[in-house]
């Protein structure tokens, strides 16, 4: 679990991010103005920040600017053009995302960085089910778990989007790849491998009519 600072003055945007990161399990602190989020950052210790550029009382670039710690930032912001991404990555950020945005694109990135910068754990523990991202092992009982490289990726899929509902479409698009050619049964015949090889029959859910979910509470 990391400590996630998400400053955005739209409420909306704000709250659909925060709700998404508080359910795959990180802990958020929200804010609306760039006065407010300079005096956050400073008086807090984060592991992340997410600065949208064009907030009231101060731009989000020279929030970037006047921060006094080493905080990780990503700049989420409707600002597109060339010069405002070299701006943002000139002044230290980690990423530059632009909007609109797919929420699992933003939450891969915020993995990606927290990996990293090693605040992001990469081994979670489902019943006596143990997934090691980073050396891409699973464990059942200490006993090592033989999946294809096609079935890990569907489980990494899953672990990162942990709790959140997740299509046969979007669930291809993330483990298969945009080239894909094959049907969405595809993905419910490895769903079923998984869960019998990993023993997550029950929480690895299906959302009905929609695809499945990985529900994960620690």
């Amino acid at each position: 679990m990391a400590h996630i600072l998400i400053a955005e003055d739209e409420d909306v945007i704000n709250t659909l991010i925060a709700k998404n990161l508080t359910m795959v399990g990180h802990k958020v602190y929200q804010t609306f103005t760039g006065t407010d989020t300079l005096k956050a950052i400073n008086e807090n210790e984060f592991d992340l920040a997410l600065l949208d550029v064009m907030m009231p009382g101060m731009n989000g670039f020279d929030v970037k600017r006047s921060i006094e710690k080493d905080t990780p930032v990503i700049f989420v912001t409707a600002k597109q053009s060339l010069t405002d991404q070299l701006t943002g990555l000139s002044l230290g950020a980690d990423d530059y995302i632009t909007k609109p945005f797919d929420m699992l694109v933003l939450l891969a990135r915020i993995e990606n960085i927290l990996r990293r910068t090693m605040k992001n754990t990469t081994i979670f523990k489902i019943n006596n089910c143990v997934i090691n991202l980073e050396s891409r092992s699973v464990k059942l009982d200490d006993i090592p778990v033989n999946l294809t490289l096609q079935e890990f990726n569907l489980l990494e899929a899953l672990v990162l989007n942990r709790n959140l509902a997740l299509s046969r479409e979007k669930l291809i698009e993330l483990a298969w790849g945009y080239d894909f050619m094959g049907d969405n049964r595809t993905v419910d015949v490895h769903i079923q491998k998984l869960r019998k090889k990993c023993n997550l029959e029950k929480e690895i859910a299906t959302v009905y009519k929609y695809g499945y979910r990985l529900e994960y509470n620690k």
